[in-house]
């Protein structure tokens, strides 16, 4: 399969994008330090809107983006930041360089894309593994007992599935505040009835066929025939709804953080540097939307490829997989 996808144009195109994004955030504390470094490794890793629920004061928060001062007027990128790379932060004097200039506000551009894309990858993958995980859970007990218990567990799917969710999620935000951590949650509390109800169809064609039949003739038990034999031939496809949902996942968190329900102002996030942009996007504040294009291009830019990188590799992995589709692109 990997040879596939390394021949496939786009396929490849998506693996070198989503190289570089993961590049980006394994090495942000080396393409974008914070000005105040962390005791220990695991602030870099772990975002604040996972530690701060169970820790009062952090020592450090190194996903706050630097400002250089408080004017509403962007600073334009600083060809001298790039003199090196990674790009300088601040030159020999002390003074704040900005690689790809500021938003409004003066806040980092360079900083916040580099740390954004680990809060993105962080959060798009914890929201997809729980709710991957609970999806699976679910659909195999219900496709594969099917009677009462596919019809209570289905009609649990189905009131969620009602539900508007993105009214929903305002309303439980309005409640509980804003935050990473409240969108997550509420993303994973409403995000894996889809899964749900797609591993049950899946399971229901698997559980009547051969190798299924002879494992209950063997005396296996019903959780064996599930986690080794009706799982391993069910999983592949759920895995390719998965990648291409992170994408997409991604994109919601972005808005919602547009929207102001994210983190904070200074939390490195694309939505919120898109939020920056949106006065000089109008023209309320002065300028037009071309003077100040880099607030607006490189946060754009940076969530168009991220969500197109994810869609591309499951486009391919779904192409490969699928007998039905196999040479028609």
């Amino acid at each position: 399969m990997l040879k596939r996808l390394l021949k496939n144009p786009l396929s490849l195109t998506g693996i070198v994008l989503l190289a570089i994004f993961f590049f980006m955030a394994l090495a942000a504390p080396w393409l974008a330090p914070p000005a105040k470094p962390c005791p220990s490794f695991v602030y870099y890793i772990v975002p604040d809107w996972i530690l701060r629920p169970f820790m009062k004061e952090l020592p450090c928060e190194p996903f706050r983006i630097p400002r250089d001062g408080f004017r509403a007027a962007p600073l334009p990128p600083d060809p001298q930041a790039w003199k090196t790379f990674p790009p300088r932060l601040k030159d020999e004097f002390g003074k704040m360089l900005h690689p790809l200039g500021t938003t409004e506000n003066r806040y980092d551009i360079w900083y916040g894309l580099v740390w954004g894309t680990r809060t993105a990858l962080i959060a798009g993958i914890v929201i997809v593994g729980c709710t991957l995980l609970i999806g699976i859970i679910i659909g195999s007990i219900s496709g594969y007992f099917g009677s009462w218990v596919d019809s209570v567990l289905m009609r649990g799917v189905d009131f969620v599935l009602a539900l508007p969710t993105f009214l929903m999620t305002l309303v439980i935000l309005s409640i509980w505040g804003r935050g990473l951590d409240k969108i997550v949650l509420v993303d994973i509390l409403f995000g894996w009835a889809g899964y749900a109800r797609f591993v049950r169809g899946i399971i229901l064609s698997v559980r009547e066929r051969e190798f299924v039949s002879g494992a209950k003739a063997l005396g296996a038990s019903h959780w064996h025939i599930i986690f080794r034999h009706v799982l391993p031939n069910s999983i592949y496809p759920v895995l390719i709804l998965a990648s291409l949902d992170i994408g997409s996942i991604v994109l919601g968190l972005s808005g919602l953080s547009f929207l102001g329900l994210g983190q904070g102002e200074d939390y490195a996030d694309w939505g919120q540097m898109i939020a920056f942009a949106r006065n000089r996007i109008v023209g309320v504040a002065g300028g037009d939307v071309m003077q100040y294009w880099y607030t607006w291009v490189f946060p754009g830019m940076t969530i168009t490829l991220f969500v197109l990188a994810w869609n591309l590799l499951g486009d391919a992995v779904r192409d490969i997989l699928d007998p039905r589709l196999r040479g028609t692109r």
